[in-house]
C-alpha cells in the first residue's frame, strides 16, 4: 500500500477498536457476574449449616432460591432440545455449580421436613 493510498484511506480503525474492547468488557464483565451468581450464597450455606438452627423464614428463602436455579437448568435442557441445539457454556456451567451447592441445603431442607416442628411455650 503506497502513502497516497494511505492517506485517502477514511475507514475509523480507532471507533471500531473502541467498540470491540467494549464488547469485550461487557462479556467479561457478564461472565463474572455469573461466577459470582454461583458462589455468592456459600456464605449463607456455610453459616446455615454451621448454626444448625434454621428458622423458617431463611430455611423456606434458601429453598426457593436453589429451587429458582434447579427449574432455571430444566429451562436450558428443555431450550436446548426444542431450538437449535445450541449449548451456552457459561451460564449452564456457573448454573451447575450453583445447584450443586444448594444440593446438600436441599438433602437436609428435606430431611427436616420428616421432623415434627416443637412449639414455643406460651
Amino acid at each position: 500500500m503506497t502513502t497516497a493510498v494511505f492517506a485517502k484511506n477514511t475507514f475509523a480503525v480507532m471507533n471500531l477498536c473502541t467498540e470491540f474492547a467494549v464488547m469485550k468488557l461487557i462479556v467479561v464483565l457478564w461472565s463474572f457476574s455469573l461466577y459470582l451468581e454461583a458462589v455468592a450464597i456459600l456464605p449463607q450455606l456455610v453459616l446455615l449449616q454451621q448454626s444448625r438452627n434454621i428458622d423458617n423464614l431463611t430455611g423456606k428463602y434458601v429453598f426457593l432460591l436453589g429451587a429458582y436455579r434447579a427449574l432455571y437448568l430444566i429451562n436450558w435442557i428443555y431450550r436446548f432440545f426444542m431450538e437449535k441445539h445450541q449449548v451456552r457454556w457459561i451460564p449452564w456451567l456457573s448454573g451447575l455449580v450453583q445447584t450443586a451447592l444448594y444440593a446438600d441445603f436441599f438433602y437436609y431442607y428435606i430431611k427436616s421436613l420428616n421432623k415434627p416442628r416443637k412449639s414455643l411455650p406460651v
